[in-house]
């Protein structure tokens, strides 16, 4: 239009050309007959909230569809003027101050965000300029003293108040926790619903806050396709998510039609003032009341829903519930906050155990083993099969050695491999659902079983045959029998272990084809976490499991415990006996009754505390560490400790080719074994030679004081009497200690002297004059 006009000729015209010129244009062009209103906004095209990125394509928009009906502001058309705000209300406020003060007038002021629109709102009394905001949600801008002329088309952050108190209450919350940023918009709706939930006798336990946005993504809201498509297209393509504003879109879009609305219903009743419109300036106070008024009674439907303002100048719209179904957000149904009714949907449904069904969500949790008890009892559990290596090769090495030939070897290396075995399978007991996948798990459960099976039967299976067989031999009835003598067959003693281990194989297989380990899921009681009441616990917890489990286990467990018990008494009857064919029978019994008693009391507790897993596993996996242990160092650490204190390393053969003999081990063993005796026997001799002539100078100095005393009184004239006459020799004197054999022929002759003592151990006769009883000197000599 000034386009236009300033190409107009410039030369004086009179009056009736004038009208007749500009009758001319408005017939030719019916917009230039239009008067124009002007409308100044804000969008915030950048800043924390971009929200101008969609909201100012939704208002362009509308603006053109209003500018070409002809059944609203028919002699007006509506403009933009339009600044960014950068939602920041130092900016806002330059802003404001340019559109107040250049031309043109604006009859309306339209901000963004809600720290703008406190400015903006607060500031258009002055001016009398109604202010319409379509995305500010402070609950502040309620206060009609503070913004008498506010509106805006976007609800007010408490209206979803109330819906969310029938919620909590509906669901029975009495404790809730809030999340918020830190902005007046946000804060003061958290004061608000402190309020409201504090009235319903709702507690809010945790109150926290963030400045930046949050990492979760806030789902936008949908309206009508149509619209949507539209915007799309006015956005070039570009991603919703990545487009600020785009959820408050709608809300602008609908701001514009409020607004065109509202001056629309203002026309008739400014016109039957003698106003108009296009009278309005910032000192006009009845266009203004006008506008408010029309703006007070808007009622339609816009693509964000039902528009209408409350008393406070607020958007009054329903709440829309959506759950998160399989990725992608659901209508569950819709509260009134109007009328305070919640209603919800025929169609879709609460997926889930928890609100609305029976108001409670419920996590299923399975229940895993303490890695930290797991990594304790294995770290023992290797350590116990390094030593069984150690063991074993020892017992290898040295087999050659009688020492270890008499204790069964191959025996003992059946009970080094078995408690190995044992031990191994503390590894697949710790093992659960949380290292391997569950169709793995039936796996894990058959090693338990057979490895701790084999593991027993080979470890406590050679020891019973020990034990056995001692106690056959050496506890029959039939005095006649040489016991020392009785030949030991090897061969017998590894068939008992043999049909030991084979009745454990034959057991495990009937059981595995018969009734398979599967796995299976024991629930608890639900629980409910603290702070947390809308949520419930179930716990769950995976078990090694067949159908007659029980049965099962009772026939296995009827078994060895019998094993057991006959080991023990076997143990016990054996105590006192003493053989070389079996040299470490007792240190076997030792190991027995550990075992025994380990055995019988972890059974039934870890069948008792089966549903607590670090409980059950922690008494299982330590007696095997601790029965293992015992019998590895009651078995091996003697015969360590024998070789390497009397250093019988060396094998019977290595020691016959040092010696040049030729004659048999069993010789050679009687030689050494005489040699070693009489060189005892010669120090035994020694000693009692070296304590008689002790006695002999005692005894020769009491007689000569006794003596002297007498010669005081009586003269002997030629001679003096002897200390002591012998009158005759006793055998005793001569005879070998207690516990030694009479030797044939004494291949060290005794000497004169301790031979002429021997009548000292004359019991009748009387030594010398002083009458000394020789039992006097079989005392003293003892």
């Amino acid at each position: 239009m000034t386009r236009l006009c300033q190409n107009l000729p410039r030369r004086p015209v009179s009056r009736y050309s004038l009208i007749f010129i500009l009758t001319v244009l408005a017939c030719s062009c019916p917009a230039l007959g239009k008067k124009k209103l002007y409308i100044g906004a804000l969008f915030p095209m950048s800043g924390g909230w971009p929200g101008g990125q969609a909201c100012l394509p939704a208002a362009q928009m509308a603006l053109d569809l209003v500018n070409n009906r002809t059944d609203i502001l028919p002699d007006y058309e509506l403009e933009l003027i339009y600044y960014d705000s950068m939602c920041d209300p130092g900016e806002a406020t330059k802003l404001l101050y340019d559109l107040l003060y250049t031309e043109p007038i604006k009859i309306v002021l339209m901000p963004g965000c809600s720290s703008v629109s406190t400015l903006v709102a607060e500031a258009a009394r002055m001016w009398n300029l109604i202010v319409l905001s379509y995305g500010s949600s402070s609950p502040a801008l309620s206060n009609r003293q503070r913004f008498p002329t506010f509106f805006r088309t976007h609800p007010s952050a408490t209206l979803h108040n109330p819906t969310r108190v029938q919620l909590f209450q509906k669901w029975k919350w009495t404790k809730i926790a809030t999340i918020q940023q830190t902005t007046e918009v946000f804060t003061s709706t958290l004061d608000d619903l402190e309020e409201r939930v504090k009235e319903a006798g709702i507690e809010i336990s945790v109150r926290q806050s963030f400045l930046t946005d949050p990492a979760v993504a806030v789902k936008n809201l949908k309206t009508s396709q149509e619209f949507l498509a539209q915007l799309m297209s006015k956005l070039g393509g570009k991603n919703p998510e990545e487009t600020g504003g785009f959820q408050e879109a709608p809300l602008a879009y609908d701001a514009v039609w409020a607004l065109a609305l509202a001056l629309n219903k203002t026309v008739g009743p400014l016109r039957a003032k003698g106003h108009h419109l296009e009278d309005f300036n910032y000192n006009n106070r009845d266009i203004t009341a006008e506008i408010y008024r029309a703006m007070n009674t808007s009622s339609f439907e816009g693509v964000s829903g039902h528009v209408v303002f409350d008393a406070q100048g607020s958007r009054m719209a329903w709440t829309l519930i959506e759950q998160l179904q399989g990725g992608s957000y659901k209508k569950i149904g819709y509260y009134d906050s109007t009328k305070g009714n919640l209603s919800w949907y025929g169609n879709d449904k609460w997926i889930g155990s928890g609100p609305p069904a029976d108001q409670t969500v419920v996590i299923e949790e399975f229940r895993y083993l303490s890695q930290k008890l797991f990594v304790s009892v294995s770290v023992f559990a290797g350590l116990g099969i390094l030593l069984g290596i150690v063991c074993l090769t020892f017992n290898i090495y040295n087999s050659n050695v009688r020492y270890i030939q008499n204790s069964q070897p191959y025996l003992n290396n059946m009970t080094a491999v078995g408690c190995m075995m044992s031990l191994a399978a503390v590894f697949p007991l710790g093992i659960d659902g949380l290292h391997v996948h569950r169709k793995q798990f039936p796996v894990i459960c058959q090693f338990r079983l057979w490895l701790l099976g084999l593991g027993f039967s080979l470890a406590y299976g050679s020891m019973f045959t020990k034990i056995w067989w001692v106690h056959t031999v050496f506890t029959k009835k039939d005095e006649k029998k040489d016991k020392k003598k009785q030949h030991l067959e090897p061969w017998k003693l590894y068939a008992t272990v043999g049909v030991l281990l084979g009745i454990d194989i034959l057991s495990l297989m009937i059981w595995q084809i018969v009734d398979p380990l599967h796995i299976t899921v024991e629930k608890f009681t639900r629980e409910a976490p603290k702070g947390d009441l809308d949520v419930l616990i179930q716990p769950l917890l995976e078990h090694c499991n067949s159908e007659k489990m029980n049965t099962w286990l009772g026939v296995v467990y009827g078994y060895k415990g019998l094993l057991l018990l006959l080991g023990i008494f076997l143990a016990y009857e054996t105590k006192s006996i003493s053989t070389e064919k079996i040299n470490d029978h007792r240190a076997v019994g030792m190991a027995i009754y550990n075992v025994a008693v380990l055995c019988m009391i972890t059974a039934p507790v870890t069948m008792i505390l089966s549903s607590q897993q670090d409980a059950s596993f922690a008494f299982a996996s330590l007696a095997i560490v601790f029965s293992v242990y015992i019998t590895l160092v009651v078995l091996f650490v003697p015969k360590m400790r024998r070789l390497i204190t009397r250093g019988e390393w060396q094998s019977d053969t290595q020691e016959t080719m040092k010696t040049g003999s030729s004659t048999n081990n069993n010789d050679e063993e009687k030689s050494r074994q005489l040699e070693r005796e009489n060189k005892e026997l010669q120090k035994i001799i020694q000693e009692k030679e070296e304590r008689v002539s002790e006695l002999r100078n005692q005894l020769s100095e009491r007689q000569a004081l006794r003596s002297r005393r007498r010669a005081s009184t009586i003269t002997y004239q030629n001679h003096s009497p002897p200390p002591f006459s012998i009158t005759q020799s006793d055998p005793r004197s001569l005879a070998p200690p207690p516990g030694y054999p009479a030797p044939a022929s004494d291949p060290h002759p005794v000497p004169q002297s301790f031979a002429n003592s021997s009548s000292l151990y004359q019991s009748d006769s009387k030594i010398s004059r002083n009458k000394c009883h020789t039992s006097r000197l079989q005392l003293l000599y003892k």
